[in-house]
This record gives structure tokens, sequence and C-alpha cells, in this order.
């Protein structure tokens, strides 16, 4: 079924898709009508993993196939109608926002994985797979994949993809863009487009794929991807450790990449406000403290290898370190319970949340930038809020830091705050001025104000921090040749 091209007055696209049955009715025909939720089949389904709201749209719509999904974006694009894809709806940028006229694509139908090929090492997989059923997948073949987040258990391959997501082991495999090997994909008009050869080279002409990861759904929709799969690593290895300077933990981080011999594959730092708001005994939900509160700074080293001498390095390389003067004190995980509860000091955001509100930041910089970083911003902080708390973790190795900014303690009796709702107006603005404190004094030093999680809507006015002109020129012209009418996820990142 084919629509006729949009009507001048149609092209602003300020009446809602709802007000026409036309273009539901032509998706149900083509998809099937359990295939196209709208009204009250939409109202049960939550936003976001931490908004609980009903999605806004105008339907959604769950194709099974890539054939699906081009006849999905062919409708859509005929009839003037932006589409919004949904992986695990895990991102915090306001990548997956949509409105009431929009049509959310869902790709939770598309997760099946079809092939794995120990020889290759290579495993094929639909967009909608589950990063954690990805990485099961590769254990059970004794092998393993690069990529690893706490979101694991929600995010999609296609998602993670859309994201060019990070996580714990970027130090060791690289982004998710490191993982791919070959990509699937439909463009706005229904085009598909496919590299699903999985060959490590391929050096002929453009590679469309690099465009397709990072571009938050704005080029193309992503419907199955080859993935790169890794050696495994049974045996790991893990501690966390005090230390006193960032200068100390810098040099740390180079003795242990040369001393572990390619082995280390995460290193983590948090500064001393979040380990003490994580293992704080008056909050029911805090972590046991595994070493004493004082230190200014803790790191969390990982080392994974294929066989018992990993352990040994390891020990010998902590050693080294002890004599060198850049650890102060360090617990070794003697367990896998033990290893999670060191790892929980880290991943515990569940405290910082019954903040209200708390903005939450996800930038990078370079290493040696980055306590005169935290120094000016949390100085500038305190000038507009004298009890503000700020806490700032993450994958140091990568450049990679977490930041959380709350302008009050936590009241007695606050409960966590998984909502990404409605704020206030006194919220937005105090937002917008946390914003700027951050990001301006992050443009100053050539950083990102996006390590992992994209732009979106969130980040969209900031982009040009990390951006030049001259990029943003070229992103433009590229959304325009891919997608002329602007179907694709209107109003992210550009």
């Amino acid at each position: 079924m084919a629509f006729a091209p949009p009507s001048p007055a149609a092209t602003d696209r300020s009446a809602t898709l709802a007000d026409s049955a036309a273009p539901i009715a032509a998706l149900r025909t083509q998809l099937g009508d359990d295939a196209v939720l709208c009204e009250d089949e939409l109202a049960a389904r939550a936003r976001h993993v931490w908004d609980a709201r009903s999605i806004d749209a105008a339907c959604l719509v769950r194709p099974s196939t890539t054939e699906q999904v081009a006849d999905v974006l062919r409708l859509c694009n005929a009839a003037g109608c932006h589409v919004v894809t949904h992986g695990g709806r895990t991102g915090l940028a306001g990548g997956g926002d949509s409105s009431g006229s929009d049509v959310v694509l869902s790709l939770e139908r598309m997760r099946h994985i079809e092939s794995l090929d120990r020889a290759e090492r290579t495993i094929t997989v639909q967009a909608g797979t589950v990063l954690e059923n990805v990485q099961h997948a590769a254990d059970e073949a004794g092998l393993q994949f690069g990529l690893d987040l706490g979101a694991r258990g929600s995010c999609t391959v296609g998602g993670n993809i859309a994201t060019n997501a990070g996580g714990l082991a970027v130090l060791r495999y690289g982004m998710m863009r490191a993982q791919v090997l070959g990509l699937e994909a439909v463009l706005a008009d229904g085009t598909i487009v496919s590299s699903m050869k999985g060959l490590v080279k391929n050096n002929t002409g453009y590679d469309w794929t690099q465009l397709m990861i990072g571009s938050e759904g704005t080029l193309g929709v992503v419907t199955r991807a080859v993935l790169r799969l890794r050696p495994a690593t049974p045996v790991v290895a893990t501690a966390l450790l005090g230390c006193e300077r960032l200068e100390q933990v810098s040099e740390l981080l180079g003795m242990l990449s040369r001393d572990l011999d390619g082995t280390l594959n995460a290193f983590e730092v948090i500064w001393n406000p979040f380990y003490r708001l994580n293992t704080d005994t008056a909050q029911p939900d805090h972590v046991d403290a595994p070493l004493e509160r004082n230190h200014p700074l803790y790191v969390i080293v990982e080392s994974r290898g294929s066989d018992e001498a990993t352990s040994a390095r390891f020990g010998d390389a902590l050693e080294n370190a002890f004599g060198q003067g850049l650890i102060t004190d360090a617990v070794v995980a003697g367990s896998e319970n033990d290893r999670q509860r060191l790892w929980a000091v880290r991943e515990q955001i569940e405290i910082a949340l019954k903040h209200d509100p708390v903005f939450v930041y996800d930038i990078s910089l370079a290493i040696g930038h980055m306590q005169a970083y935290l120094d000016r911003v949390h100085a500038a902080l305190l000038e507009r809020w004298p009890q503000v708390q700020f806490f700032a973790y993450g994958h140091l190795a990568d450049g990679n830091l977490h930041l959380m900014v709350a302008p009050e303690p936590i009241k007695p009796g606050a409960v966590v705050r998984h909502g990404l709702g409605e704020a206030s107006e006194a919220t937005l603005g105090a937002e917008a001025f946390s914003d700027r404190i951050v990001y301006d004094a992050l443009r100053a030093l050539g950083g990102s104000v996006s390590a992992e999680h994209g732009i979106g809507t969130k980040k969209k006015r900031w982009l040009g921090h990390s951006r030049s002109e001259a990029e943003l020129t070229l992103m433009r012209t590229l959304k325009r040749a891919l997608d002329p009418n602007g179907t694709l996820n209107p109003g992210k990142m550009l």
C-alpha cells in the first residue's frame, strides 16, 4: 500500500498522526493487528526503564523482520510521519523521546541470535537482541563478547550500535564500534542496505556502516549485525585500591598496563564523596565499605586471562605498585561474591538518586586535566549552592567521567526516584545552571559533552562545545542526504 506525497500543509507535521486513521490502518494491513499498538495498549507501556509513564506516541509498531521494518519506514516516509526507534530504552540522553504524533518503532520482536561461528569468532544477531544474551551465547561457545555495561540485562545490540556504547571493558576491547564487523540497516525511504559479510578487512570504498554507528537512529535503523567475539578469559583477578592523588592513579594505570601484559580489563576510579555516599551505614541500601572511608581516591582494577598465571601476575603487579608508593591500601577479591561486592561500590547509584533533584553527566577529557576540571566545577557549584553534593567516578583509563550534581543533601526518608518525568520550573532552571558550569569548563579543555550516551535531546544545545561548525555542517549534510524528509528521530542530535 502506498501513500500520496504529503501536502504542503502536512510538511510542518503539526497534526498528530492520531487525527488520521489512514496511516495506522496501513501499518496494520502491512504488519498485522498485533504488531501495531495504540491507545489503551500503548498506555500500558513505560517510556523508559526509569520512567513508568506511558509512551507518548500515535502508535507503536513491532516488526518481526527487516522487510517489515522497511515497510514501516517506506509508509511513514511517504506519509510525512516521524519515526522514533526504541531498543532497550536505557539511554540517558533523550534519544528515544517521542511525541504524540510520532510512530515508535520497537525492535523487541527482532531478538534472535541467528548464528555463531567459533572458527571465525563471530556472532550474527538481530538488533533487538539483549546484550546479556549475546554475552551468554559467547560464553557457552567458549568465547567472549567485548562489550559490557551495567544495563546489560535490558539494553539491546541495536541501541548499543546506535549510541556507540562504551562501558566497563573499553580499555581492552574498545567501544561498540570495535565490536562490529557488519551491519544491515534500513534507510528512511525503506531501502535495505547490508554489509553482513563479517570481514575484518574490507577496503571497498566508503564504509557506510561507520555512519550508522553512533548516529542515534537519525540516519537509518539497524536491523542485524555481525559482531566480533574474543577468546575467553575465565580467570579474573579483581582488587579495590586506595590512593592519595590523581597523579599517582595515572602513573598506576601506566604501570599496571605494562606489568599485566595486556590482561588489564578494567580500571575504574571513584572519588571519595561517591565512595562515602555508597558506604554510608545510615542508608539502608548502603554497600559495606571494603576499605577505610578516608582515602581521597579509590580504584577498581580487574585483570582477565586464560590461565592461573593471571592471578599470580596480578598479585606481583600490586606488590610493585605498593613498593612504588602508588597504593596506600588494597583488598583483593577472593571469590566471585567478593568481586561483586567490590564492583557494587562503583555500580551503586540508587542512593545518589534519592537526591531531589540530581543532575547526571557523562563526559570525557584528558586524564591530565581531570582533577583541575573537577576542582573548578565543584568550586563554581558551591558558589551557587553552598550545600551541593558533587560525585565523580568513571572509566578513567579511557578518559570517561560520570558526574552527579545534587544541589541539596538527601532529605530524611527520601526514596529512590526512578522517574525521568516532568520537572518543576525551579528544577529546570537549576539543571540549566548546572549544565553550563559542567560543559563550559569542559569546552575550555577540549573535552566531550558525551562519552557514552550520545546527544539525544538533552545535550543537543551543547554539541557545539565539542564539535566545530565545519563538523556540524558536515553532519547536517549527511542527515539531509540520507533522510531528506526528516523522518528518522527528529529533533535529536542536530
